[in-house]
């Protein structure tokens, strides 16, 4: 076979079919956290119907689900650790930077109430 020729031919690929993430016996609600669990990521977000491999259907009800289980605290909101302790240390350096504020006002005020 000439060279030109081969650059057509496709490649046979094994193609291995998936099952599909939701069984027809699943009930998709907030207390099944096992499958809820599967459709969400490592910070706590909700995965898009595309990485999911679920019907528009199948994507709605498990969003349904996953909001409900975490207004009842089933699931938390935000699953990241790290994520909450930069939090914290923003709020440490914003207090620094305001209490530098005042002691720079302070003496400022001392000036003034020693010349009136």
């Amino acid at each position: 076979m000439d060279k030109s020729k081969r650059l057509f031919l496709k490649s046979k690929r094994s193609f291995r079919r998936r099952l599909p993430p939701i069984q027809s016996g699943d009930r998709i609600d907030y207390r099944n956290m096992s499958l809820i669990s599967r459709f969400i990521s490592e910070q706590g977000k909700i995965l898009s119907r595309r990485v999911n491999r679920l019907s528009l259907k199948q994507q709605r009800l498990i969003t349904i689900a996953i909001k409900q289980a975490r207004i009842l605290s089933s699931l938390p909101f935000l699953n990241n650790e790290k994520q909450f302790e930069k939090s914290e240390l923003v709020t440490i350096t914003t207090d620094l930077r305001t209490r530098k504020k005042k002691n720079r006002l302070t003496p400022q005020l001392n000036q003034n109430s020693n010349l009136n």
